[in-house]
C-alpha cells in the first residue's frame, strides 16, 4: 500500500495512544471530546471520537471532514443518516469493550454478594439484550454457575437457536437484571424506556438492577421510586448532570466506565486505525505496540489452603479478592463520591478523562490456589494459572 499523509485528524484527547498510534497518518489536533467545534473540523479530513462528541450536520457541514471514526460502541451521539447522506465513511468499533462491561458486571455482583451476604450461584440473573456484550456476560456467569435467563427479540428472530429466549416479563422476574441493548427510540424494537414505569412496577424489594449499557433504557423518574435490593448504576441519562435522587439509591454509582479497561480503549483506537488506514489506503505500522505497559504482577492469595469440602463455603469470598485485585470498583465508587450533587457533576468528568489503568482478566497471571476446580474456572474465565516457584 501506498503512503498517505492527511493534512489534518483532529482526535478526542481521551484516546489512547493517539499520538503514537495515529501521528505518521497526518498533523493531528488533539481536543476535548465535548469542545471539539465546527471551526475545529472545518479544515480537517478525519474526525475521531469516543462518546462526547455529537456528530451531526451542524458540526461538519462546511468541513472537508471525509471520515469519522467512533473508538467506543454507543451509537445515540452520532447522526448516522447524516453522514450517509453528506458520503462521509463513519466507521464505529463495535464490540471493543464488551468483555471490559461484562468483567464490571460480574465483578460488582461479587462485591454486592459479599456485602449483602448471599450466594449468587442460587440467584437468577436476567440479561436483557445479548449482542456483544450481553453474550460474554451470560458465558461468564454460566462458568460461575449463576443461572441466566435471556431477553432479545431481534436476536430471537435472526437466531432463534442460539438462546433458550424469554419474555421480558419473564426475564424481570430474575433475582438480578442486567440491561445490555442500545439506545434506540424508533422501529419495533426501540429500547428508549424498555424498563418502563409499568415494568418497574413489577420489580419486587429483594431483585437488585443493573444498568452498565446505556441512560434512557431504564425509566428513571420511575426508577427512584422503585425498591429494590440494590442498583447498580453505570449509565446515566443527561450525563454528566445525572439524577441526584437516583445516585442516592445506587449500591455501586460509576460515571459510565464499565467499559474503560485498557484492553476495551486500546482496542477501540486500534479498530478505528485499522479503519482509516484502509479508507486511506494507508499501511498500518505496529511500532507503537512497543510502548505498552509490562503486564500486571502476579496475583497471589497467600496462606491458601482449600480442601474441596471447604470450596463451597469459601469460593465466593475467594473470586471477589481475586477480582477486585484485577479492578477495585469501589474506587470507581468512590471517584464520584461527594457532599452535595454539583460536586458528584464535577467529579464526574474529570474522574473519566483521569481514569487510571487496570486490566481485563485475560491480562492477569494467577499463582495456582493448589485446587484443581479453581484453577480450572479461573482459567474459563481468561486468568492465566502459574505455578509458585518458591
Amino acid at each position: 500500500m501506498s503512503q498517505t499523509v492527511l493534512k489534518k485528524i483532529v482526535i478526542d484527547d481521551a484516546v489512547p495512544f493517539a499520538q503514537e498510534i495515529f501521528g505518521h497518518l497526518g498533523k493531528l489536533h488533539l481536543l476535548p471530546g465535548k469542545a471539539i467545534q465546527a471551526d475545529d473540523v472545518k479544515d480537517a479530513q478525519a474526525l475521531i471520537i469516543r462518546s462526547r462528541t455529537q456528530i451531526n450536520k451542524a458540526l461538519l457541514e462546511n468541513s472537508y471532514v471525509k471520515f469519522v471514526g467512533s473508538t467506543v460502541v454507543g451509537l445515540d451521539h452520532v447522526d448516522q443518516n447524516y453522514l450517509q447522506t453528506a458520503g462521509i465513511k463513519f466507521y464505529s468499533a463495535q464490540g471493543c469493550n464488551a468483555n471490559s462491561v461484562a468483567e464490571f458486571v460480574i465483578n460488582a455482583l461479587f462485591e454486592l454478594a459479599e456485602a449483602k451476604g448471599f450466594d449468587l450461584s442460587q440467584k437468577t440473573l436476567g440479561i436483557i439484550g445479548v449482542g456483544n456484550v450481553g453474550s460474554r456476560l451470560f458465558t461468564k456467569a454460566e462458568q460461575l454457575n449463576i443461572k441466566c435467563l435471556v431477553n432479545d427479540p431481534p436476536k430471537q428472530l435472526n437466531e432463534p437457536e442460539a438462546y433458550e429466549y424469554r419474555t421480558l416479563d419473564e426475564v424481570l422476574k430474575a433475582d438480578i437484571i442486567s440491561v445490555h441493548t442500545p439506545l434506540t427510540t424508533e422501529g419495533p424494537f426501540a429500547t428508549q424506556n424498555l424498563i418502563s414505569a409499568q415494568k418497574l412496577s413489577q420489580i419486587q424489594p429483594h431483585q437488585i438492577i443493573v444498568n452498565a449499557a446505556r441512560g434512557g433504557i431504564i425509566d428513571e423518574h420511575a426508577w427512584i421510586n422503585t425498591q429494590t435490593l440494590a442498583n447498580i448504576i453505570d449509565c446515566w441519562v443527561n450525563e454528566p448532570h445525572i439524577h441526584s435522587e437516583l445516585y442516592k439509591t445506587a449500591f455501586f454509582a460509576t460515571p459510565h466506565i464499565a467499559g474503560h479497561s485498557f484492553e476495551a480503549k486500546l482496542a477501540g483506537s486500534e479498530m478505528v486505525y485499522q479503519a482509516l488506514c484502509d479508507f486511506q489506503k494507508t499501511s498500518p505500522k505496529t511500532d507503537w505496540k512497543k510502548i505498552l505497559p509490562a503486564p500486571s504482577t502476579p496475583i497471589e492469595q497467600k496462606n491458601l489452603c482449600l480442601e474441596n469440602s471447604q470450596l463451597a463455603k469459601f469460593k465466593q469470598t475467594l473470586l471477589r479478592d481475586i477480582f477486585r485485585k484485577c479492578h477495585d470498583i469501589f474506587s470507581d465508587h468512590n471517584g464520584i463520591s461527594a457532599k452535595t450533587h454539583q460536586e458528584v457533576e464535577k467529579k464526574y468528568e474529570k474522574f473519566r478523562r483521569n481514569y487510571p489503568i487496570y486490566h481485563e482478566w485475560h491480562q492477569h497471571k494467577v499463582v495456582s490456589l493448589k485446587n484443581k476446580e479453581l484453577d480450572n474456572l479461573l482459567k474459563s474465565l481468561g486468568f492465566k494459572i502459574i505455578q509458585n516457584k518458591k
